[in-house]
């Protein structure tokens, strides 16, 4: 008597354990809420903070005019924060465009110490905040950008 075994070969996608799941998702999701921070604080530096200064509003002029900065110093701001908010946008430039407006909030602290009484020094400190965990969360695509340079 014979006795004939057959072997079958399965094969199947690999098993995906819930805890692996989870954490894709999990960073996946956290990927999704950095683009939006970074999406906000683009918006709010081209419309809230660069317009007003690149349209003369009022209030900026007479804010810059209080400083002795004039118009050229409220164009150049305005110029800076547009830059900035449209570089906060391109992948490549993200962390750089983070890390040079937080250049720009401690130097936009340091006048509201100087020549405003510290009326409103807590906004850019709070401005700060987000800005530098986009630099730091974004800080692999200066690589990138250093090659790029490079060439």
């Amino acid at each position: 008597m014979t006795e004939t075994t057959a072997t079958t070969s399965v094969t199947s996608a690999p098993a995906v354990t819930p805890a692996l799941s989870a954490t894709a998702a999990r960073g996946r999701g956290a990927r999704i809420a950095l683009r939006g921070v970074q999406v906000v604080l683009a918006l709010f530096f081209a419309v809230a903070s660069a317009l007003p200064k690149l349209i003369a509003h009022a209030s900026a002029a007479g804010t810059f005019d209080e400083m002795g900065w004039g118009n050229a110093g409220m164009y150049t701001i305005g110029v800076l924060e547009l830059a900035g908010a449209i570089a906060l946008l391109v992948p490549v430039l993200q962390s750089v465009a983070a890390t040079a407006l937080s250049g720009l909030m401690v130097g936009a602290f340091v006048v509201q110490l100087a020549c405003f009484d510290g009326e409103n020094a807590a906004t850019p400190l709070i401005l700060m905040v987000p800005l530098l965990l986009v630099a730091w969360a974004r800080r692999g695509h200066n690589a990138e950008l250093l090659r790029l340079i490079r060439r």
